[in-house]
């Protein structure tokens, strides 16, 4: 059986394929997103469509991983989220703090400075 931070860190590796599905399958039936910036998306179809619109413009991206740290059903991912769209680039520090239930994400909330995504991004 995979540890929690194992399934998160392979869920992190996941989102350079760009793959809504594939990233909406990690998270519980009722799980939630909370992009901190916005408010908080729920459940699976929720899910797909704040996903799908997300990475909507997005040409390519790559998640590196700087810390993880696990206790229990929590999980902690300092990461730099490198993404590219068209011509124009974002690195951008994150923090995700991840609440597991039976192996699937419960609770997500990223902590994020939207004046960098938005600024490398207009």
């Amino acid at each position: 059986m995979r540890s929690n931070s194992e399934i998160i860190a392979e869920f992190l590796r996941a989102w350079s394929d760009l793959d809504a599905d594939a990233l909406v399958a990690y998270f519980a039936v009722d799980g939630v997103y909370h992009n901190m910036p916005a408010r908080p998306v729920a459940g699976h179809d929720n899910l797909k469509k704040f996903i799908t619109g997300f990475i909507s413009p997005w040409t390519q991206t790559d998640w590196e991983v700087l810390n993880l740290v696990e206790v229990g059903n929590l999980v902690i991912a300092e990461r730099l989220d490198k993404t590219q769209s068209g011509d124009k680039r974002v690195d951008l520090p994150c923090c995700g703090v991840f609440e597991m239930r039976d192996g699937k994400i419960a609770v997500w909330r990223d902590y994020f400075d939207m004046q960098t995504y938005i600024k490398a991004m207009s």
